[in-house]
């Protein structure tokens, strides 16, 4: 007796395979990021059996929304094919994509082949009227009755015109829109790409401690002595104007200069030991001013084109009103004292980290995203996150969630000098930006080899690198022995392969004393107020602005992915361009790694990238040094000496006809 078991049939839209979606990183399980404006290139390869035509379209739309937006997908080489929208809104749009077989595409495939080879083509002829009947059934709106009166004609008209009717180009046209799908098969999963305002791919960072902006080594800054240093700045061409932790700071433990474990009693202590009994995250420290005078700095700064960005800095004082308020917060050892942090070797007796999965969990978690929302209220939106590595990746997702879910406008940067994985895992769970290696990748091979891992890959599609030259914390090696060229080269490089960097007060000024052996800075700002000459002679304070004025004017510079390694045969020089894939605006940079040698090469400017040959010339401007030049063919020979022009930068001005 036969099995009556039914036999499982295959869906016939399984037939169609869709597979190798991009843009994606973990298999669509982490949105990829991009900015408003941006055009978002799908990717997919997209093949059949057979030889039938198929055809596919993208489908987006934002997360809210119902109904689907299409766009078409055309084959590029090797079934592979692309499709393409544009996002105008902040926060998370979807897309998936459908193919289908296509059998009136199909048909004037097939038709046009035999027509060239004399065939006859009467039954071909009665298909073809029977694919544009079906279109009839299908389509809808006015085109519904274009078709219908389309069809009426070629059924009224002599059997020997039914042909060349249906291959007129609009009537093809108008047919091919409507034809019956066959086999519609849709990607199995939806792709997210989140949204967001364009200072989060490009920002230029500025990072002062409030406290010394009174330049008076004896008197404790305000946040008016704040307003009156934002002209300089602004003047430096910085648009986001960054500070340490602004809270009260407590006593219990506190530090004296140079991170001493006694503190003399005028010794103004860490920022970071964060809570004293005039307030914790959510209070100023009296001596910077109240609230209402922090809001009028807020808006001074935007006044002056500047954003404040704030450091959360999850950390506490033994001093902090949380500890008393919410014992069940934090981590308590068996004789009854708090944990402090560590760090091993270093500990840090003057704080203590909260317990994020302890007793009061879910409403420690609601805690800290409120004190983000405070500050929100009192006109903050970048908020820079200390230590963030340190800190669960589940509490990040979520309270990132929370408070992008209410303000989508509001930016975090992740400052993690960690393992990698747990540097891109933070991205990926929502951090608009995060610093990098790049204080410590120094030569040719270190920084090309960076570049690369950061503009590939899932990396480029969820990491946006931030390329601080200096921090309060680290006092980089490279630039305690290079004297002023370093800091040039340095200033350049950060500037020019990254859309977003920064640097902290006094870098503008070549400071470099170090602690002895360590990269930590002498006499650090993290524990004194200081007061500096700002004129100081052998300053870079023109360079600084006129590398961010460059920045400001040449699109290619606002994206980190565009970066083109040039050849240049010395290793200790560094030649690349950034490049707009439409060609219209292009930066070349060449830099002098050695800040204590002149150095000579022969390099190459890229022609090639703007379908110009070998021997073509080509104008560049100089962006740093002024002047406009023609630089005839590919292959040239520079010095670079770090006295006088340790880099160049130039706009590469390609002739109008010479741009794909």
């Amino acid at each position: 007796m036969a099995d009556e078991t039914p036999f499982p049939w295959p869906p016939a839209a399984d037939r169609i395979a869709i597979e190798h979606v991009w843009p994606e990183v973990d298999c669509g399980a982490t949105p990829v990021k991009r900015i408003i404006g941006d055009t978002v290139e799908v990717f997919a390869d997209i093949f059949c059996d057979g030889h039938d035509v198929i055809a596919a379209a993208l489908l987006y739309r934002k997360a809210d929304e119902e109904g689907w937006r299409h766009a078409p997908m055309r084959p590029r080489d090797n079934d592979r094919w692309s499709g393409s929208f544009t996002v105008t809104e902040t926060g998370r749009y979807v897309f998936t994509i459908e193919a289908w077989r296509d059998p009136f595409a199909s048909w004037l495939k097939e038709v046009k082949v035999k027509q060239a080879a004399g065939r006859d083509l009467t039954l071909e002829t009665i298909e073809g009227v029977e694919i544009a009947r079906a279109a009839v059934g299908l389509a809808q709106g006015p085109e519904a009755v274009d078709l219908s009166q389309l069809l009426t004609a070629v059924q009224a008209a002599h059997a020997d015109q039914h042909l060349a009717m249906l291959l007129d180009p609009a009537n093809a046209e108008l047919i091919g829109r409507w034809g019956e799908r066959l086999d519609l098969t849709r990607f199995a999963g939806e792709r997210t790409v989140v949204v967001e305002r364009p200072k989060a791919r490009f920002s230029a960072w500025y990072e002062l401690f409030p406290r010394s902006a009174a330049n008076d080594g004896q008197r404790h800054g305000t946040f008016d002595d704040v307003i009156a240093r934002l002209p300089y700045v602004r003047d430096l061409g910085f648009d986001v104007l960054y500070f340490p932790p602004i809270h009260p700071i407590g006593t219990t433990n506190r530090k004296g200069r140079n991170n001493s474990l006694t503190a003399a009693p005028d010794d103004v202590g860490s920022v970071y030991a964060i809570g004293s009994p005039e307030g914790g995250h959510d209070a100023v420290h009296p001596q910077l001013g109240t609230i209402a005078d922090f809001r009028r700095l807020v808006a001074a700064a935007r006044d002056h084109g500047l954003e404040i960005a704030l450091d959360f800095a999850i950390q506490c004082s033994p001093d902090h009103p949380w500890i008393k308020q919410h014992p069940e917060w934090f981590d308590w050892r068996p004789d009854g004292s708090l944990k402090h942090a560590e760090n091993p070797p270093k500990k840090y007796e003057d704080i203590v980290n909260v317990d994020f999965y302890g007793h009061g969990q879910i409403s420690l978690w609601q805690a800290l995203r409120d004190v983000v929302l405070f500050w929100v209220e009192q006109g903050v939106t970048i908020f820079r996150v200390d230590n963030p590595h340190t800190k669960p990746l589940p509490f990040w997702r979520w309270f990132i969630a929370e408070v992008n879910g209410r303000h989508p406008d509001v930016i975090f940067l992740s400052e993690a000098f960690t393992r990698p994985k747990m540097m891109r895992a933070l991205a990926k769970v929502g951090f608009q930006q995060s610093y990098t290696y790049f204080t410590w990748r120094n030569t040719k091979a270190e920084l090309t080899t960076y570049m690369r891992e950061l503009t590939s890959g899932d990396m480029a599609e969820c990491y946006r690198p931030n390329f601080f030259v200096n921090t309060p914390d680290i006092n980089p090696y490279y630039l305690q022995s290079s004297g002023r060229p370093g800091f040039v080269v340095r200033a350049t490089l950060a500037a020019t392969l990254s859309s977003s960097w920064g640097l902290y007060s006094g870098f503008e000024l070549c400071e470099a004393a170090p602690l002895p052996g360590r990269e930590e800075y002498l006499d650090s700002e993290k524990y004194e107020l200081r007061a500096r000459d700002w004129d100081a002679p052998g300053n870079i304070r023109d360079h600084i602005r006129k590398l961010n004025l460059a920045r400001r004017d040449n699109r290619a510079l606002q994206d980190f992915r565009n970066i083109l390694v040039l050849n240049a045969w010395n290793d200790q020089v560094l030649a690349y361009a950034r490049i707009t894939p439409a060609r219209d605006n292009a930066v070349m940079v060449l830099a002098n790694l050695d800040p204590h040698n002149r150095q000579e090469c022969d390099y190459e400017v890229p022609l090639w990238e703007f379908g110009l040959p070998d021997d073509a010339a080509i104008d560049a401007e100089d962006l740093i040094f002024g002047g406009r030049f023609t630089l005839h063919g590919k292959v040239h020979r520079i010095a670079l000496d770090p006295a006088h022009n340790p880099v160049v930068v130039w706009r590469l001005v390609p002739p109008a006809e010479a741009r794909p």
